[in-house]
Order: C-alpha cells, then structure tokens, then sequence
C-alpha cells in the first residue's frame, strides 16, 4: 500500500471548503489500483509511475474524490469504476464522461495478488463503497467511516440512519484489528470505532 495526501476543494449544495484527500495505491512494483484520484493527476501518476493502472476507483462521487479520475484514466488508460448509485452525482462533475464500469456489492477486484471485495455502504453518498482487503487487514472506507465517527449526513443525497446501517452491518462486523484507511485524515481500526457506534446513534452524528 502506498499513500498520498492531494489538496483541493470539495464543492456541494452551493458551498466549496478547502479539503486535502488521502489517495490510495495498492498493488506491486508492476501495476496498482487507484482509490479516490483527488484533486491533482500529476502527482498521483509520479507516484504510479511506469506500473500498469488496474483501475481508478472511486469510493463515492463527491467532486473531491473523483476531479482527478478522469485525466488520470486517460493518461494511464485505466477504467474509471464507481458504484451505479452515485451516476447522478458524478455527473456533476463530469457531465460529458461517463464512469467505464460500475461496482457491485461483493464484487472483487484483484491487484498484484490481493483481492478487494466490494462493499456497498450507502449514506454519506448513496453509492458509497467500501474496499476490503483480508490479506492486508485493511479496508478503504471513503468518507463512510473515519477515526472518531461517520462521514456527514447533512447535504444533499446523504442520510444518517442508512451510514449507520452501513457502518454496522458491514464495517463493523469485520475482524477487529482491521485498520480503516479513510478518504481524509487518520486511519483508526474497526475494534477501535465500534465502541462508539451507540454513541453516535444517540446524538445523531
């Protein structure tokens, strides 16, 4: 696994906010998946470097997990893969591209040996996805899931109790010692957030 941090802005419901994005590379010395191309395709592909691109995937279509996708797909001519929930919101920005193939639950993706399964965990976006990698004890949670709680529920597309069924019924559920890898910010671990899951029920967050 490899990690870079890209800055940007993210752009929803009128309002745009400063945003640095954690990008992740998994793969080998020979090729890579792309998880969440934020913001700046130049520095991503230095860091692909000459390794074949498997495929980009987006966790969700928020602006700034997807805004670099597109030029990054051209330039290494890798498939742009995002769940069929979130075409409306990709459109957004990417009105004249469409995605080159959608994500499935339990959908695997393999990548120099290691398998991805596809988790489908709606709420902050409704086709918000989850990458989970056993071999690695690693899942890419997006903005689904990040070190202290859930992603946001306040703006357009989202909803408080369908995050939370996802965290629970899908994040949770996996081993303990599973590190979560966010799109923005520090990575915690599933047995460190699911003490918190009635927390965050009672008070809506």
């Amino acid at each position: 696994m490899e990690h870079l941090v890209t800055s940007g802005t993210f752009s929803l419901d009128g309002g745009t906010w400063e945003v640095d994005n954690n990008v992740w590379l998994v793969g080998d010395a020979d090729e890579v998946v792309v998880i969440d191309a934020a913001h700046e395709a130049e520095k991503i592909a230095a860091a692909v470097g000459a390794r074949r691109v498997v495929a980009v995937v987006c966790t969700h279509a928020h602006n700034d997990h997807i805004n670099a996708a597109p030029a990054l797909a051209d330039r290494t001519g890798a498939p742009v893969l995002l769940h069929l929930d979130d075409r409306l919101l990709w459109q957004q920005t990417n009105p004249d591209r469409a995605p080159d193939g959608y994500l499935a639950h339990n959908q695997r993706l393999t990548v120099a040996g290691t398998e991805l399964t596809v988790l489908h965990t709606p709420g902050h976006a409704p086709g918000a996805i989850s990458l989970y990698a056993p071999e690695l004890a690693t899942v890419f949670t997006g903005d689904t899931l990040f070190d202290g709680g859930p992603g946001a529920t306040g703006r357009s597309f989202s909803d408080f109790p369908t995050i939370i069924r996802s965290i629970r019924d899908q994040l949770l559920t996996l081993p303990p010692e599973t590190v979560v890898r966010p799109g923005h910010g520090a990575s915690t671990t599933v047995g460190a957030e699911s003490a918190d899951l009635q927390k965050w029920i009672d008070r809506g967050y």
